[in-house]
């Protein structure tokens, strides 16, 4: 059984969406959601087209901004992060924040990462030829621009909660596909 399911991520803000009669507060629950949707399949272009024309991404780590910024720059952290074939993931959103200019989202983030990488990005792995699901606590905040664009995303993370190695069969399908190839 897949350890996650990547349609878990949007599915509290389409719940939120349904129950929102405030039409704003639907163009920035609608924008993040198109967000997540493209950022899973993965489709680059349709990814971008849900950002504002200057993005400005803030990750902040060890007291340090390390988000891209331009939309050059943001499109290069996309490619790479879509190369990296780590972008099978689920966000368990806990806690979801609205109003008219940004959402908020806060959860635990899990993704799935081939080894290699995960070595790369400096967790300790003991098998760079394994699969290891990856958890961090996330807070996240979407501005949203008065075109319904995205402006960018505030990111506060934990740091790794807990790495774990996966069998195959944990592996979601998505992922057998993109980095395993048809084994199954």
């Amino acid at each position: 059984m897949a350890v996650i399911d990547s349609q878990r991520t949007w599915a509290p803000l389409e719940e939120r969406l349904a129950a929102t009669k405030d039409e704003r507060h639907r163009v920035v629950l609608s924008a993040v959601i198109e967000h997540m949707k493209a950022e899973a399949e993965p489709d680059l272009d349709r990814l971008m087209a849900t950002l504002s024309p200057a993005p400005d991404y803030h990750f902040w780590s060890a007291g340090k901004d390390i988000g891209p910024k331009t939309t050059d720059g943001v499109r290069t952290y996309y490619a790479a992060f879509v190369a990296s074939r780590s972008n099978v993931l689920e966000y368990e959103i806990e806690r979801l924040v609205l109003d008219d200019h940004c959402l908020v989202t806060e959860g635990n983030l899990k993704q799935v990462y081939p080894g290699s990488y995960a070595a790369q990005l400096g967790f300790p792995v003991d098998d760079e030829s394994a699969d290891y699901l990856i958890v961090n606590r996330q807070l996240l905040l979407w501005p949203v621009d008065e075109n319904g664009l995205i402006q960018g995303e505030d990111s506060y993370s934990s740091g790794p909660m807990s790495i774990t190695k996966l069998s195959f069969d944990e592996l979601p399908q998505q992922y057998v596909d993109m980095v395993h190839g048809d084994r199954r």
